[in-house]
């Protein structure tokens, strides 16, 4: 009756451990997933901003009359600052991941959302509003579909890392070889090629930011800095991703 009774209690003390485990699991993605929403909005309302000044165009870009509007011609000395500081807070938060609090880690990555938006604002003088926001939802429908792919398969997707990895450098490299050929069937192959990568990419990314809550859940302040690393990657995943719809199926001015 005894061993029983332990063997009831043993049960029920894994089975309490297994339902908080399980809830704070599910907070950690929930803050994931509102830390990469709220830098997405961010992103958008700075480039949405950006596009609308004239002033902080003139002062990132080299404007010339275009139809009823003006294009891009290149950039100016403060716009090429603007493009590039991006990775400069990429850098910044993973080599001072160890080093940072939380709290500063979740202001350089709003700061990184902002400079992103900065970089991000010629996309609406080159596209028509329609589309960007049709591609928008697009890609939040189809990142949504994958991200929840990820968390949820029981199937391991890690050897799909290596593979992603090779294509997302393969797509980098062709895209600059492309910035001097400026070939449109390469373009397009790239585009195609960039949707199927970051597609991987995200259910990937997902499943390595849940499994990553298995390291660090019983650390409170690495677990925060964990989930907006977490945040941070999903991002990247969803603005290449709408980058590379945009290509394929938005309207240019």
């Amino acid at each position: 009756m005894v061993d029983q009774r332990q063997a009831f209690n043993a049960s029920s003390s894994t089975q309490t451990q297994a339902r908080e485990f399980d809830a704070g699991l599910r907070a950690y993605m929930l803050k994931v997933y509102n830390y990469m929403t709220s830098g997405v909005l961010l992103t958008g309302i700075v480039a949405l901003m950006t596009s609308q000044s004239p002033a902080i165009l003139q002062a990132l870009y080299q404007l010339v009359p275009y139809g009823d509007g003006v294009a891009i011609a290149g950039y100016t000395g403060l716009g090429w600052v603007a493009l590039f500081s991006p990775f400069a807070f990429i850098l910044a938060m993973n080599f001072g991941l160890n080093k940072m609090s939380s709290s500063t880690l979740k202001m350089v990555f709003f700061a990184f959302a902002a400079t992103m938006g900065l970089s991000l604002s010629s996309i609406i003088l080159m596209y028509t509003g329609e589309s960007v926001v049709r591609v928008f939802f697009i890609t939040a429908a189809t990142f949504g579909s994958l991200s929840l792919y990820g968390y949820t398969t029981k199937k391991s997707l890690s050897g799909m890392g290596t593979f992603l990895m090779m294509g997302l450098f393969g797509i980098i490299i062709a895209s600059v070889v492309n910035m001097f050929m400026q070939s449109s069937a390469m373009h397009f192959i790239i585009s195609i090629v960039g949707v199927l990568i970051f597609a991987g990419l995200t259910a990937y990314d997902t499943q390595k930011i849940k499994d990553m809550y298995f390291q660090v859940s019983h650390s409170g302040e690495m677990a925060a800095k964990t989930a907006i690393m977490g945040a941070t990657t999903l991002y990247l995943d969803f603005v290449n991703l709408f980058l590379m719809l945009l290509r394929l199926f938005g309207d240019r001015r």
